[in-house]
């Protein structure tokens, strides 16, 4: 061990008295699961909903379908010339649905770069600028993990703490590190950093760390647990991702909110991506600063207290959760049965129907995470999350849910399932052309005709209406670097208007070679979830996301070929066809180099010393992120050189607080844990530590080590071991 570690272990050893607890007393709360199906009484109107709201919504659709009528319209005129054929009606079908889709998004867009630049409401009355508001009640903040790395971890939290303690607010805040971590080593470090975190900040008394064996209801459950053991003593919770950092002015306001509307049952901030070190993900947090806020402002502009709910840098009202959030599993087979993956929509819309406003707040600022690194990293997470809203099929038609929150469960699953429709839409497209091209038509139909039916188009018409839908697309980046051009600080932030200009012209080449690779991926991720394929709690990597050359051949190769084939398609055709498709071809032609190449360090750092793809919050990095920095580059230095299993047995102190941790087992008569069974019988086998890590797998060893009787057998194995180690010398 370094001279950390065993700084550590000597601080520690006093530690372990008698009144040392990693838990505080246990203040239950209810949490009833609810029922989707039972009778529903409609709920009031939320006091905070504001005037004219439904003035607003109107606005939003009446626009959006005046603009889809219009397209649609168009379309047919485009198709219809010598009438429709059953893959022009197709087409037809799938354009509006798309184009609508289209049409909201810029709707909604316009809307926030109007409340950015001439909106002066307040939500909920909180104001940045105005001092910091007196607190009267308590606020737990949860921090799920899930094999994450320890030290960063520990560091944001300890960010987070020193905040809070700074503005004199530390008083009203308890912290948890709730870990549903599966990896036996990175669970032992879990721990270890706790106990470092408490030295470090003096935290015993607010500071708290739980390990669950089982991850039932992953990080739902993990939050629900808390809730049902501890949420009586807390008014509010703060919920965090493992990635989250949130500053104290942030989170004093918005537990101020709270306490000053009561029947707000939920406010979500804008998380602001940070820390992007590649390409991609420096692409991702520049298009998320640049034009995100203005979609952000758009959105609560009309959702008003019927806003959602994003699972993560939020505040919570604890009894207003348990009472309406206890979710159920949903009957049926995988995809849409079992557990609620994405769990938080479902948790605003039930919030709403139990009479609680649900506010988003884009304007206070303070709120940061991570993004994934790699397209490989951002499609595995994709995946998860497609899987989750694929499920709230079996959600919309639960009753008494107020129609907006069921707008928000439709627009989740068709942020999937457009993706089908697009690749739908090409490919009917490129039937069409060929059929015209290579089949001869069927010129009189089984109906009476005069005229012989003729595949045809307009393609002037085509020109056009392909040109607005293109416009539509590029409206919301344009209105999102005019906002930044016209607010002094954030164009400074970007690095000025010419970089900012270069940086959306390269964000936008970067994301539409990037489109159809993507497409290609969520068509294929809803086709395997539609099939029942649980894919599983992936591990998120969050700095470097490079890969072996060959694996990125393996996952991204079919793809290039499938590029190949649409050239040729389209050649076959003509020329013309074949350089109207040059934008899906390119990006999928070049999708291992795309895959390859975003995903390291080199190129995004290049750019940012080039002053492209900057974020106000890297040019002039809030003191919040700063020390974030700071508190993670000293635990990289200062990490322990063991493995998890190895710094338990050489560490006492760490090995005592390990055994006071371990979650006591609920188990009905009759249960027995295979796991842990099988893995004290091995141990009977082991004579060594390698032996323990050669006999038991991963799931084993994890309940041995959630066991006292397996804490003990591997001690005593170290101990034989060290006694006949010096018998030999």
């Amino acid at each position: 061990m370094d001279t950390l570690s065993q700084q550590r272990t000597t601080s520690r050893t006093a530690q372990n008295g008698d009144s040392w607890r990693a838990l505080p007393e246990e203040a239950p709360l209810a949490m009833p699961e609810q029922s989707f199906w039972a009778r529903w009484p409609r709920s009031a109107r939320p006091p905070t909903t504001p005037r004219l709201i439904m003035l607003r919504r109107a606005l939003v659709l009446l626009a959006t379908i005046a603009m889809t009528s219009a397209a649609a319209y168009e379309m047919y005129q485009v198709l219809h010339v010598a009438g429709l054929t059953v893959l022009e009606a197709c087409v037809l079908i799938l354009f509006v649905a798309l184009f609508a889709w289209i049409a909201f998004s810029f709707v909604t867009a316009l809307a926030g770069f109007i409340s950015v630049l001439f909106g002066r409401a307040r939500l909920l009355g909180i104001s940045v600028r105005a001092p910091l508001p007196s607190l009267s009640h308590r606020t737990a903040l949860l921090l799920p993990v899930y094999n994450e790395t320890p030290a960063r971890v520990m560091a944001r939290l300890q960010a987070i703490y020193e905040s809070l303690d700074a503005i004199g607010a530390l008083a009203h805040f308890d912290f948890f590190i709730l870990s549903d971590t599966t990896d036996p080593d990175i669970w032992i470090a879990e721990e270890s950093e706790f106990l470092a975190l408490r030295e470090r900040t003096g935290g015993e008394d607010r500071i708290f760390y739980r390990h669950r064996p089982k991850n039932e209801g992953r990080k739902a459950g993990n939050i629900a647990e808390w809730v049902k053991r501890f949420g009586a003593k807390y008014d509010h919770m703060i919920v965090l991702d493992a990635d989250s950092l949130m500053s104290g002015d942030t989170i004093v306001r918005l537990a101020a909110a709270m306490e000053a509307h009561p029947k707000v049952g939920l406010i979500q901030t804008l998380p602001v991506i940070i820390n992007g070190s590649t390409l991609f993900a420096r692409a991702q947090q520049f298009a998320g600063r640049m034009y995100g806020p203005l979609l952000a402002h758009g959105l609560a502009w009309w959702h008003g207290g019927e806003s959602n709910y994003w699972g993560h840098n939020a505040i919570i009202r604890t009894r207003a959760f348990a009472e309406q959030a206890g979710l159920p599993s949903l009957p049926g087979r995988k995809p849409i049965g079992g557990h609620i993956m994405s769990h938080d929509f479902v948790e605003a819309a039930l919030l709403r129907r139990g009479g609680w406003a649900v506010h988003l707040a884009p304007e206070i600022g303070g709120s940061y995470e991570e993004g994934p690194p790699s397209l490989t990293d951002y499609a595995e997470r994709d995946r998860r999350w497609c899987q989750g809203n694929l499920q709230h099929i079996g959600v919309l038609p639960a009753r008494g849910l107020h129609w907006v929150s069921r707008l928000h469960l439709l627009t989740g699953i068709g942020s999937y399932i457009t993706a089908p429709m697009w690749l739908g839409f090409l490919l009917i497209g490129i039937l069409i052309s060929l059929q015209a091209q290579f089949i001869r038509p069927e010129y009189f139909p089984e109906e009476f005709s005069l005229f012989p039916l003729w595949p045809a188009q307009d393609p002037v018409r085509a020109a056009w209406v392909f040109a607005g839908t293109m416009g539509l697309l590029v409206a919301p980046k344009l209105l999102g670097y005019l906002a930044a051009l016209i607010r002094s600080a954030q164009r400074k932030g970007h690095g000025g208007g010419v970089r900012a200009l270069l940086s959306v012209l390269l964000e936008t080449l970067v994301s539409g070679l990037i489109a159809p690779v993507n497409m290609l991926l969520q068509s294929v991720t809803v086709l395997s979830s539609l099939f029942g394929r649980d894919i599983g709690w992936q591990v998120q990597r969050r700095d470097d996301g490079t890969l072996p050359f060959n694996v990125i051949v393996r996952r991204y190769g079919w793809q290039t070929a499938f590029g190949a084939l649409l050239a040729a398609a389209a050649y076959a055709v003509s020329i013309s066809l074949l350089l109207w498709m040059t934008p899906v071809i390119v990006g999928l032609l070049l999708a291992i180099p795309l895959a390859a190449g975003t995903a390291g360090p080199h190129l995004g750092q290049a750019l940012r010393r080039l002053g492209l793809l900057l974020i106000p919050e890297e040019r002039d990095p809030p003191p919040i992120i700063r020390r974030a920095h700071q508190l993670e580059a000293e635990a990289a230095s200062a990490s322990a050189e063991c493995d998890g299993l190895s710094c338990l047995l050489a560490d006492p102190a760490l090995r005592a607080a390990h055994s006071r941790m371990i979650a006591k087992p609920v188990r009905r008569p009759g249960d027995v844990d295979v796991d842990l069974v099988l893995g004290l019988a091995k141990l009977d086998d082991a004579e060594t530590i390698e032996d323990v890590r050669r006999f038991l797998t991963r799931a084993e060893l994890l309940a041995v080590l959630s066991d006292p009787r397996g804490i003990a057998r591997i001690a005593l194995l170290t101990h034989n071991g060290r006694q006949h180690a010096n018998h030999a010398n």
